[in-house]
């Protein structure tokens, strides 16, 4: 019988889990544009990715006035949930799921997305019941912030060193950091894996059917 060198295992939503990546980026290049902004680059809609909603973009949109934030956040909103149909799991995603709950590891979602974005997501009747716990950006502190991690350890009751984080980000593998947990990165998601290194991921995996082979080894 496999020994579990983890109990907790906490995913990143967008671009780990499920194929937003590219959906997020022109959704917020978009609300940009709306509000009169300069269109930013892929590379830079695509670095934002994980933050806090508002966080994201202004990052984004530096030269958007701070007054113009709300209308920017629900610019946002339409143009991503005009393609809200066009996103899915990653294939491979949930026999890796079933997997590691059928070998007792609990699950959870950490991630930058909002409450009801989140909820909407897992609304479908295949995640139901998948996850054991949630955090989202707006219920608690945003990423690269521990505090996500810090509360699911707490509901829980498992010391930091038990608990993986898995994500596409440096804010998903930087906030993992921050609360002494161990992280794994995934390269098919918004950050280029050069930037992970100097963040000490266990892994980086290149597709979903790699993550699911290394946590089976070494989950």
């Amino acid at each position: 019988m496999h020994t579990r060198n983890f109990d907790l295992i906490a995913f990143d939503w967008d671009g780990t889990l499920f194929d937003s990546t590219q959906i997020i980026v022109r959704a917020i290049q978009a609300a940009v544009r709306d509000v009169g902004g300069q269109t930013p680059s892929d590379e830079a809609a695509s670095y934002v990715i994980g933050m806090s909603l508002l966080q994201a973009l202004a990052h984004a949109a530096p030269d958007v006035s701070p007054e113009k934030y709300p209308e920017l956040g629900r610019r946002y909103q339409h143009h991503y949930a005009v393609h809200a149909n066009d996103i899915s799991l990653f294939e491979g995603v949930l026999p890796l799921l079933d997997a590691l709950k059928a070998r007792g590891h609990l699950l959870a979602v950490a991630t930058g997305k909002t409450r009801r974005g989140l909820d909407e997501a897992l609304h479908s009747v295949e995640l139901k019941g998948v996850f054991d716990a949630s955090r989202t950006a707006d219920e608690t502190a945003g990423k690269p912030h521990p505090l996500m991690l810090h509360e699911l350890m707490a509901e829980f009751d498992i010391p930091a060193g038990r608990v993986l984080m898995i994500g596409d980000t440096t804010h998903d593998l930087q906030m993992a950091l921050n609360a002494a947990c161990p992280s794994v990165g995934v390269s098919y998601g918004a950050h280029e894996p050069e930037a992970f290194v100097a963040l000490r991921p266990r892994h980086v995996a290149h597709s979903v059917p790699a993550l699911h082979e290394w946590l089976l080894a070494n989950g």
